[in-house]
């Protein structure tokens, strides 16, 4: 499949395969891959392989892969042995939320009892 990608984007070097990561789940449009500063003991980063930037980068032409993304969540938390206990699925958009890394991505984050509110 063709899509778009940034040369410079880290995300988009890990799709690549420029970088390593430990993939945990890949579909035509969606990559999967433990954080390697998890925030919990399961925290796995899931994108899309298209290079979108943020939250605010949606639109009608890329939005749909948004719900293969969240497909993808339920389903690594399945094979992953969570999803009966539950999880959390995050992003952040720009500065002020948080966002380090300028592709569109989803923490999926179990293992322990997540508190509320986030921080």
């Amino acid at each position: 499949m063709c899509y778009k990608t940034d040369e410079n984007c880290l995300f988009c070097k890990i799709v690549k395969g420029d970088i390593p990561s430990t993939k945990v789940y890949e579909t035509e449009k969606v990559y999967a891959f433990r954080d390697i500063e998890p925030q919990a003991p399961q925290h796995i980063i899931i994108i899309p392989k298209e290079h979108i930037a943020s939250a605010n980068d949606l639109n009608g032409e890329n939005a749909e892969v948004i719900s293969e993304v969240f497909v993808a969540a339920a389903h690594i938390a399945k094979i992953e042995g969570f999803a009966d206990n539950g999880y959390r699925i995050v992003n952040n958009c720009g500065n002020d939320g948080g966002q380090t890394v300028g592709h569109i991505h989803f923490h999926l984050l179990a293992g322990r009892n997540l508190q509320w509110p986030p921080g």
